[in-house]
This record gives structure tokens, C-alpha cells and sequence, in this order.
């Protein structure tokens, strides 16, 4: 049976400094897996990556992982997923997680969450999906980030319709909903033009 929904979850393949990091990672691990939901991410079982898949699992849900070969033993590949795709390069990796989500949304990370997450909305103002973005800024950890990004709109290096292309909230139980709503309207990708 096919799930009734897909995110895409960025994150840490590290726990981080504060255990919040992981409570909210198993917070939208629970909350996906309680709706018999279906969690797309980077295939790995350490960190915030494997608390989301974990927590995904045992609420219920399926579990996607996609890791390229170079990063099975760096990130633990994670062997308990539903699905397990090893893929060759990290752009088939992002673009496997793009094509099997209805939607993305970044947890704290570093920069490998960084990137997805900047890609995933680059896409979406290019035209190339319009599946929402969606970034949960757990206890502030994203305020520096939005702070530098509102001042490249008063630069003028972005307009502020590309702010509006992405979510963001500090609580997942306001944040999940709503990416999943805006999901529902969201027409088919057209990454093949990637």
C-alpha cells in the first residue's frame, strides 16, 4: 500500500550540542510514522539521520534511504530501511530524494544539510518542482541563517517572492501540516529538465 505522503528530511549526520536536535528529529520521525507516512532522507544511522528513520519506523511508517557508495561506511548506511538505494554520486542521491518526496524540509545539519536544502529551493524557483520547502528552526539554530538571507534581499540579490518559496518555523507540529497541505496542490516535478 502506498504511503499517503512523502517528506524528504534533511539533517545531521551528527546528534549535535543540544539534545533538542535529536528530540525534534524524533518528533518528525513520530509524527510522519503515526500518520503511516513515508520518510525520505540520506540512508545513514548515525546522528540526527538515524534518530528520524528510527523513529519513522517505529511509529509505523516506511523509511527510503538513499547514500551514495562513498559515504555506506562514512555515514553507517542505515540496513533497517524499508528501501536501501546505494547509488553512485551524490547528485543521484539528491536527485532520487527529490523524485520520491512530496515535499522537503531541513532539520539542523551542517553543510551537507546546508547544500540539499539550498538545492531543493534553487529547484523550486527555477520552475524545476513545486513541491514546498520547508526549514524548522529548532531552537534558534537557524537565526543567523535567516538573518543573512532577509539581507540579501534588502542587497538586492534576491527578491523577497524567493523568501516567500520557503517555510519556516520552530515547531514541527505547526510546520508538518502545513508542508503536507501545500503538498496535496503540488503538480508533478519536472526534474528531468535538471
Amino acid at each position: 500500500m502506498e504511503a499517503p505522503f512523502s517528506l524528504c528530511v534533511y539533517c545531521g549526520s551528527r546528534a549535535g550540542a543540544r539534545p533538542e536536535f535529536t528530540d525534534v528529529a524524533r518528533t518528525v520521525g513520530q509524527w510522519i510514522g503515526q500518520r503511516g507516512g513515508q520518510l525520505v532522507y540520506g540512508g545513514g544511522r548515525n546522528g540526527l539521520m538515524g534518530t528520524v528513520a528510527q523513529a519513522t519506523l517505529d511509529a509505523g511508517g516506511t523509511v527510503v534511504g538513499v547514500i551514495p557508495k562513498a559515504l555506506v561506511e562514512r555515514e553507517w548506511a542505515n540496513q533497517g530501511c524499508t528501501e536501501l538505494h546505494v547509488v553512485n554520486t551524490m547528485h543521484e542521491r539528491k536527485r532520487l530524494m527529490a523524485e520520491r518526496c512530496d515535499a522537503f524540509l531541513a532539520l539542523p545539519g551542517g553543510i551537507g544539510t546546508f547544500e540539499e536544502f539550498f538545492e531543493a529551493w534553487t529547484w523550486r524557483q527555477l520552475g524545476y518542482h513545486d513541491k514546498p520547502v520547508g526549514l524548522l528552526n529548532t531552537n534558534g539554530y537557524y537565526d543567523g541563517l535567516m538573518t543573512f538571507l532577509r539581507s540579501t534581499v534588502q542587497q538586492e540579490f534576491m527578491g523577497g517572492w524567493q523568501m516567500d518559496l520557503i517555510r519556516v518555523d520552530s515547531e514541527a507540529d505547526r510546520l508538518l501540516p502545513e508542508l503536507i497541505q501545500a503538498a496535496g496542490s503540488s503538480p508533478e516535478p519536472r526534474l528531468e529538465e535538471i
